[in-house]
């Protein structure tokens, strides 16, 4: 069985097809510059690169350029597109209207509709990519996999925002947390690990990357994360400034004359480790220049590893103790030097982990368990796959459409 995950973003299209007989990515992608100038696509299956620059005008022709590489005799890896069974699209935000992995039809499209106010940047493209796809392929399931619906399981303590009650049941404004399917699927991974069963078993997942969040997860279900209303909450990003005192906001905006939608922007492009640093977002360019002797370099990773201890801390209050820690995502599992800074000085846990098996990281057998047999707290590091989870849910979804 072929399923394609699509990923739509305001001007493209990401995409991987699976082979979900042997969980294999067949062939994956990226259309670029959507209805701009500029257009490219880049194409790779069975080991080759097909790259062009073209006029992309719509979502609905880049979904007809993806069908086209893929059953294409040269770079292509299907002989028809009714071998894709159902595609699974990858869904930011649900609101409290969407809460678990759904097929698509009118009600359904209706509802990620309202989502459009709790996130514009996100659920518009999201529409465009899915509406694209039934165009091109009108007669396949089209599944939306919900990156919010994992964390619908928190207590009304943990998302419910100190505002007056109103404002909350009027527009919807509670935490709703987000990088659901990256915490998903590790977490899984970690149960698996721990026995087995998700009853009992106290997890916090570190999802760190350009944007970061942090999951409190009992039972298997979560019961705090990070990220909040957008994903501006939580701990320091790449350019992401985090949690700050709310008053900050307006004050910078009068000083320095910022319209609101343009502070939107600042917080999300303008802040963060790039922010402090004044070098860069990227992980590896802020450490080149923190060992280059770079103080503001230096104290902007300090200020993230103090971020997520102070999140590790507040969970484990939470949780009442941990079983595992999880590091996850591009910097979570990438970088020793992170993990090892994270995990010290944190005797009150009981967390030692391995130098050695922390340097080799998620080259380990899974579950990448880098702390060391007396730990009294597994640390692990774990690959997360979120286009996998996402081909995962839509065919179970697919199965039970067909049997119905």
């Amino acid at each position: 069985m072929y399923i394609l995950v699509v990923n739509a973003g305001s001007s493209s299209l990401k995409y991987q097809l699976f082979d979900m007989d042997t969980r294999e990515v067949k062939a994956k992608g990226i259309c670029e510059c959507i209805g701009i100038p500029g257009g490219h696509m880049k194409h790779e299956s069975n080991g080759k690169l097909y790259d062009v620059k073209t006029h992309i005008p719509t979502h609905a022709e880049a979904t007809k350029m993806v069908v086209d590489a893929l059953i294409n005799p040269d770079h292509g890896c299907l002989e028809s597109m009714n071998q894709i069974s159902a595609v699974g699209h990858r869904i930011v935000q649900g609101g409290p209207w969407l809460v678990e992995s759904v097929k698509v039809n009118d009600e359904v499209l209706q509802k990620l509709e309202q989502c459009v106010d709790l996130a514009p940047l996100h659920t518009v493209p999201h529409l465009l990519g899915i509406r694209g796809c039934m165009a091109v392929m009108p007669d396949t399931p089209q599944v939306l996999v919900i990156d919010t619906a994992f964390h619908q399981t928190m207590p009304e303590k943990s998302y419910i925002y100190p505002i007056p009650y109103e404002l909350y049941q009027k527009y919807s404004i509670r935490r709703y947390g987000f990088h659901g399917t990256s915490h998903r699927y590790v977490s899984r991974k970690c149960i698996e690990y721990l026995g087995g069963r998700a009853e009992g078993t106290k997890i916090i997942s570190c999802h760190l990357g350009n944007g970061s969040s942090i999951s409190a997860i009992k039972d298997g279900k979560v019961i705090d994360t990070s990220m909040g209303f957008t994903p501006l909450d939580g701990i320091i990003m790449g350019s992401r400034c985090g949690g700050v005192d709310p008053a900050i906001i307006p004050f910078i905006m009068e000083k320095e004359n910022i319209a609101p939608k343009d502070m939107q922007s600042w917080m999300n492009k303008k802040c963060g480790l790039l922010g402090v640093s004044g070098v860069s977002s990227d992980m590896r360019e802020l450490t080149a220049a923190m060992d280059g002797g770079n103080k503001r370099a230096k104290l902007a990773y300090d200020i993230l590893i103090y971020d997520i201890k102070k999140y590790i801390g507040a969970y484990a209050a939470s949780l009442n103790g941990v079983d595992a820690i999880i590091f996850t995502a591009g910097i979570g599992e990438n970088n020793s030097r992170l993990r090892e800074d994270v995990c010290a000085d944190m005797d009150y846990l009981g967390i030692k982990i391995d130098p050695e098996l922390n340097k080799i990281g998620k080259k380990l057998p899974e579950p990448g368990l880098i702390s060391t047999p007396d730990s009294k707290v597994k640390v692990c590091v774990i690959q997360t796959n979120e286009e996998l989870l996402i081909a995962s849910d839509t065919m179970e979804i697919y199965k039970k459409h067909i049997d119905s």
